[in-house]
C-alpha cells in the first residue's frame, strides 16, 4: 500500500496536470469467484490489447491513483489517460448529471423516435465534444465531419448543458443540405415506424417529392424541418384532401378586414393569375396588384413613408399565402402555387370567396 502523505502528478489528455494522494487502499483484483475486478481486468485487458489511450467519465479519476500502482506492480506500459466530463441537463432551475435511467436524452432510441437524423445527433456531439467544431463547420459548410480534426485536448473540462434547441437547429441545417428524394426516402421511412398519418401523404411519391423539393438546392435553401417528425406539419396544406378538411380558421395578419381580402383575392385571379409565368413575372404581377389596390409596390418605399399608403406589396402576398396555405409562414410561395397547379389554387381562392 502507498502512503496518502506521498502525491501522484500525472497529465490527463483533456483535464491537463492532475495531483492525487497515492494511493493507500489495499484494493481487491480477484473475488472469491475467481473473477477479477475491474481495476484489474483494465490493467491486463489494455496492456494486452495495447491500448494507447483511455477514454472513460469523471467517475473514474478517483481510482486513478491505484490503476497507475497497477501498471506499474505488473511491469506495464501506463497508457494515456482522457477523463471526459458528464453532460448535465437543467431541471427546475438546477444542473445535474443526465441519468441513462431516467433522463430519455441519454438513450440512443429517443433521437430514432423524435426522427432526428443520425448526422445530426453526431455533429451535435462533436459540437460539444470540440470547442472549435462549430467554427470549422461554419468555415467548411460542405464537409463531411470525417474531414474534422478531432483533438482530445480540445474537449471541455466541464459537462455541457444539453440543449435540444440547438440540437434542433443542427437538424434543420443537415435536413436543408439533402435532396427532396433523400427527405422523402427518410421520412417514409421514419414514417413506417412512427406516424401513418405521415406515411398516407408519402403514398405519392412523386407529388410528395415535388412538395419537398419546394425551396430546395439553392443558396439559402428552406429550414423548416428539423426532424422527421416536423415532416408532416410542414407539408399537409399541400394536400387537398388534408387541406379542405382542416376546421382552422384563416389569419390574415395586417390584412384583415373581409372586403379587402375579398377585392384583393378577385383582382389577383380575374387579372394576374396565370400558372405559365415564370417566378420574375409573377412577382412582378403581384407587385402590379398592389400598386393597383393602392399599396406599395417595394417594402423599402412603404418604410420611407409609411403613412402614405395602408400596406406594401409584403401584405398583398401575405393575404394569397394565407387564402392557399391557411398559414402566414411558409417555403416560396411562387413554388408552392405552382406545384399546387391551377385548379388547387382556384378551389383555395374560391373558398374564401364563397364566405
Amino acid at each position: 500500500m502507498g502512503n496518502e502523505e506521498r502525491k501522484v502528478k500525472f497529465h490527463d489528455e483533456i483535464k491537463g496536470k492532475l495531483v492525487f494522494p497515492e494511493n493507500d487502499q489495499d484494493a481487491v483484483i480477484i473475488k472469491a469467484d475467481g473473477l477479477p475486478t475491474y481495476h484489474f481486468a483494465h490493467a491486463v485487458d489494455d496492456h494486452l490489447m495495447r491500448v494507447t489511450l483511455v477514454v472513460r467519465g469523471d467517475e473514474w479519476l478517483s481510482s486513478l491513483p491505484l490503476h497507475l500502482e497497477l501498471f506499474r506492480a505488473l511491469c506495464f506500459k501506463t497508457p494515456k489517460y482522457a477523463h471526459t466530463a458528464a453532460m448535465q441537463k437543467e431541471e427546475d432551475g438546477k444542473k445535474r448529471k443526465i441519468s441513462k435511467r431516467k433522463d430519455p436524452e441519454a438513450a440512443v432510441s429517443y433521437y430514432a423516435e423524435l426522427g432526428i437524423p443520425n448526422e445530426a445527433v453526431k455533429e451535435y456531439l462533436l459540437n460539444i465534444a470540440n470547442s472549435n467544431f462549430e467554427i470549422w463547420r461554419k468555415q467548411n459548410p460542405d464537409k463531411t465531419m470525417d474531414e474534422f480534426d478531432f483533438q482530445v485536448d480540445k474537449m471541455s473540462v466541464s459537462g455541457a448543458l444539453f440543449d435540444m434547441v440547438k440540437l434542433q437547429d443542427i437538424g434543420k441545417n443537415v435536413i436543408s443540405k439533402y435532396t427532396a428524394e433523400q427527405v422523402y426516402n427518410e421520412a417514409h421511412e421514419w414514417a413506417e415506424k412512427h406516424d401513418n398519418g405521415l406515411l398516407e401523404l408519402l403514398n405519392n411519391k412523386e407529388y410528395s417529392i415535388k412538395v419537398l423539393n419546394i425551396e430546395r438546392g439553392k443558396a439559402k435553401p428552406r429550414r423548416d424541418i428539423a426532424k422527421w417528425s416536423d415532416v408532416k406539419y410542414c407539408i399537409e396544406y399541400m394536400y387537398d384532401d388534408k387541406f379542405f378538411a382542416n376546421t382552422d380558421e384563416y389569419d390574415f395578419d395586417k390584412i384583415n378586414d373581409k372586403e379587402e381580402i375579398k377585392k384583393i383575392l378577385s383582382l389577383y385571379m380575374s387579372k394576374y393569375y396565370d400558372e405559365s409565368d415564370d417566378q420574375t413575372t409573377w412577382f412582378g404581377k403581384i407587385k402590379d396588384l398592389a400598386e393597383e389596390l393602392g399599396y406599395a409596390r417595394e417594402v423599402k418605399e412603404y418604410k420611407k413613408e409609411p403613412e402614405k399608403w395602408p400596406g406594401h406589396v409584403g401584405d398583398i402576398s401575405t393575404v394569397i399565402r394565407v387564402a392557399i396555405t391557411k398559414r402566414r409562414n411558409t417555403p416560396d410561395l411562387y413554388e408552392i402555387m405552382h406545384v399546387l397547379g391551377r385548379d388547387s389554387v382556384e378551389k383555395r381562392i374560391n373558398l374564401i370567396l364563397d364566405k
